[in-house]
């Protein structure tokens, strides 16, 4: 597949919009998750609009909310926008709570599209990845940048894996598994229902 004109568009909005952020507690430009994410979903054979969504996955949640979702629509149609929205936990500021927003976007999963299926199993592929990689370094000290601290967030990632797994199996949801899994052995949390 060659991608075309809208996916560099796209690459080239997202970078404006996130220009000034970056990952929790590394200071990595936030840009280099949302190309891992579009390239994860790319490999695990995203078409051109799912890898345009994993670009912008995090835009209405976290740059602007509704006003940046009809910008979305604008520039690029509503099947990327449905996507988007798919995979965003909150679009208000100040966000409900944490875990509450977690709990629902769980329980959309079970339902979502397999588009959005995809996008978000890249999107917490790479940010379980990245928390691997980042707890060698830091330990259990890593868990202080998250709000769920360390049972939460492994709570919410093993409860999406499980979330996933009920519209099938697919090679992604089972290399999830596998980081999430280790990252529990690591952490001295490991799950009995893991499947790896």
């Amino acid at each position: 597949m060659k991608l075309s004109q809208q996916f560099t568009d796209a690459l080239t909005f997202a970078t404006e919009l996130h220009a000034n952020q970056t990952r929790k507690g590394n200071g990595v430009p936030y840009i280099a998750h949302l190309l891992a994410v579009s390239s994860i979903a790319l490999e695990y054979g995203a078409n051109e609009e799912e890898a345009i969504a994993a670009l912008l996955h995090d835009a209405i949640e976290d740059q602007g909310g509704a006003a940046t979702r009809e910008e979305i629509r604008r520039r690029f149609g509503d099947t990327i926008t449905e996507i988007v929205d798919g995979c965003t936990d909150a679009d208000t500021t100040p966000k409900p709570p944490w875990r509450q927003r977690k709990e629902a976007y769980i329980a959309h999963i079970y339902t979502a599209s397999a588009s959005v299926r995809l996008v978000s199993a890249a999107d917490k592929l790479h940010n379980s990845w990245s928390i691997l990689k980042d707890y060698r370094i830091l330990g259990d000290n890593l868990w202080q940048r998250f709000h769920g601290g360390k049972e939460g967030t492994l709570w919410y990632y093993r409860s999406l894996i499980e979330a996933f797994r009920t519209q099938g199996s697919m090679p992604i949801i089972n290399e999830l598994d596998r980081v999430v899994s280790e990252l529990e052995l690591l952490a001295g949390v490991a799950d009995k229902n893991s499947e790896c």
